[in-house]
């Protein structure tokens, strides 16, 4: 984790935007030595309104706490992707849940990674952990931090009683971004994704 990595995770109350930052930020300090700080903003709703939270990883001590560019931005829904893209790096990672989210427009020098992690939810049998598919997949396309600390801090996060079916839920998150990254190493088109959405539909 050299350096400064700014990560913004958004979408609406419900998918456990919050705990898949909170488990991002503890495998980059806790598990792996270094620095996190994480803000939150949530819609008046109490579920189903827009939720995002800021994170930013670091090897120093980190002097401001908000994130003004971010290097990867992970959304889970339109109203997320519409008002947060804008601000993606241009170099930057873009992670959405694909069957929840269509693209419009990737820079040329950004990537984008999809995942259908609300049928791969479902398919373990709890839609509820879609975010933890999301932080298995992160952490298989991007390289901010290991996978097996992220995968320490997904046990540490949850209760005992679901720690088997989150756990469950990284792995298959994590191996569809592993086959998805040796697809395409330098990300998918918006063609790409849109073909495989139709297909699935």
């Amino acid at each position: 984790m050299p350096g400064i990595t700014e990560i913004r995770v958004a979408g609406f109350g419900g998918q456990g935007v919050i705990l898949s930052a909170s488990v991002l930020g503890k495998a980059g300090s806790v598990f792996e030595g270094g620095f996190a700080t994480m803000c939150q903003a949530f819609g008046p709703e109490a579920r189903g309104g827009a939720c995002s939270a800021q994170l930013i990883l670091s090897d120093k001590p980190i002097l401001y706490p908000y994130v003004t560019r971010p290097d990867v931005l992970v959304v889970m829904s339109q109203e997320a992707y519409t008002k947060f893209v804008p601000d993606l790096k241009d170099d930057g990672i873009l992670i959405v849940e694909r069957d929840l989210v269509r693209i419009s427009h990737v820079k040329s020098g950004q990537k984008l990674y999809s995942v259908p992690a609300t049928r791969i939810a479902e398919q373990i049998g709890k839609r509820i952990v879609l975010n933890i598919v999301m932080v298995g997949f992160f952490a298989a396309v991007t390289n901010v931090v290991n996978a097996d600390s992220v995968r320490k801090a997904v046990e540490d996060s949850v209760p005992p009683s679901f720690k088997e079916l989150n756990l469950q839920a990284f792995d298959k998150g994590y191996e569809y971004g592993q086959q998805r990254f040796a697809q395409f190493a330098s990300g998918e088109s918006i063609e790409e994704v849109a073909a495989e959405t139709m297909e699935s539909a």
